[in-house]
């Protein structure tokens, strides 16, 4: 590839930060005619090294599966034109999936949590043994439909990695999850509402050892598409904040300077993949 400094140049990727392979992007000037059709590589890059004129143009992003998106680009005296990051949102992003059951994926999910440490950096664990389940019901679009739509999750305490055994063994203990006595975190949903075009808040209860609390999910859904194995797949990414107190979780050590060892609050991180049906297929 000749690199003239000239050109188009431009990043397509999805709202979460993918790139979406093989995009199109069509520029198109104030009269409305083409003057550039280019296509973005797998690592959704777009470049393109044919001189423009300089002046304003119009940039429209296309791919299978995605909403086409417009922006205006200037092109410069040198015949350039950067566009920057153009975000493409997955078609069917202000619905939710189809209706009916859907079985959440452990393995291709993964539910985490991020604690600061020391006021300065962060760790991370996840939980390696989950389960769920999500209830689409007919007609979203209206409260009642909201209303009978449902989410489900159990979580095995002592599945917590953090990649350290000996922190492992800590958060296992009765300072924090106390996984004898609470062997299992459960998660059931009491509303849904919209929060955006492909967000939701899903208001819930989160039991955590011992102690029932009321935690709301900021959700994104990503969309839905066929798998490998003939089934269909539906996409979300969640967060939460806990506070620990909230969850009787209140051990901590007092470091240089008043300076708490681990933060009062946690940061819950689902990225979750939900099959159709009830049954996950035989991987």
């Amino acid at each position: 590839m000749t690199t003239t400094g000239a050109g188009l140049r431009a990043r397509v990727r999805t709202r979460d930060g993918w790139a979406v392979q093989h995009a199109v992007l069509t520029m198109t000037d104030m009269q409305g005619a083409q003057v550039l059709r280019v296509q973005a590589d797998e690592d959704g890059a777009v470049h393109s090294d044919q001189p423009l004129a300089p002046g304003p143009y119009t940039v429209i992003a296309t791919a299978v599966g995605y909403a086409p998106a417009a922006s205006t680009a200037i092109v410069t005296a040198s015949g350039r034109a950067d566009v920057g990051t153009v975000v493409l949102a997955r078609q069917g992003g202000v619905e939710l999936p189809p209706p009916g059951a859907w079985t959440i994926d452990p393995m291709h999910s993964s539910v985490g949590a991020v604690a600061q440490h020391l006021g300065i950096s962060s760790v991370r664990g996840r939980f390696t043994e989950f389960s769920g389940r999500i209830e689409i019901a007919e007609n979203t679009t209206s409260p009642e439909g909201l209303a009978k739509s449902s989410v489900e999750a159990v979580i095995r305490a002592d599945s917590i990695d953090t990649g350290n055994a000996m922190r492992d063994g800590h958060l296992k203990s009765a300072d924090f999850l106390d996984v004898e006595s609470f062997p299992e975190i459960t998660y059931r949903s009491t509303g849904l509402e919209p929060a955006g075009a492909d967000r939701w808040t899903v208001h819930g209860d989160l039991a955590l050892r011992g102690v029932l609390r009321p935690v709301d999910l900021d959700l994104t859904y990503l969309g839905t598409g066929p798998d490998p194995w003939g089934g269909t797949r539906a996409a979300f990414r969640a967060t939460a904040e806990l506070r620990r107190e909230d969850f009787a979780m209140n051990y901590n050590q007092v470091v240089a300077a008043g300076i708490a060892a681990i933060g009062t609050t946690l940061r819950v991180e689902l990225d979750i993949q939900a099959v159709q049906g009830t049954e996950l297929p035989g991987l």
